[in-house]
């Protein structure tokens, strides 16, 4: 059974249940509360590398949250994982390395209906073969 911050739960429930316990394991001071309130507004992803057997939690922001606020927002969630009496990712009783993963990059959809103004496949990859045939440009291998 795998357990995530000392709550049971199943494979695909791994991300919401991470995110519910981190909001219920902070405190009440105010950099909790911000903490609160920035989980709360931000999406939660969990990603297990197979290859690493690591377990991901990715916190993924808005772009209007400022460097202070991540940094409160990091500081907090270490506070939490630092203080918890039980791991933070059991499976079957075996304890889990994991991280924690901060970010707010967004990446552009190239297909589809929601595609990224600017980002067809080939748009993508006409800046890099335009750098790599301008005229111009110093070869250097030869500097």
């Amino acid at each position: 059974m795998w357990k995530i911050l000392g709550e049971e739960t199943f494979y695909l429930d791994v991300g919401p249940t991470w995110k519910r316990r981190m909001v219920a394991l902070a405190g009440d001071d105010e950099k909790s509360q911000k903490f609160k309130e920035i989980v709360d507004a931000s999406e939660v992803q969990y990603m297990l590398n197979g290859g690493t057997e690591e377990h991901i939690f990715f916190i993924k922001l808005s772009d209007d949250i400022t460097p202070d606020e991540i940094q409160c927002l990091a500081d907090v969630a270490l506070e939490i994982l630092k203080n918890i009496p039980y791991p933070c990712v059991e499976v079957n009783k075996i304890v889990q390395r994991y991280q924690v993963i901060i970010t707010n990059y967004h990446e552009p959809e190239i297909i589809g209906l929601n595609k990224t103004e600017g980002m067809s496949s080939g748009a993508v990859f006409k800046p890099i073969i335009q750098g790599l045939d301008s005229p111009g440009r110093v070869n250097a291998k030869y500097m």
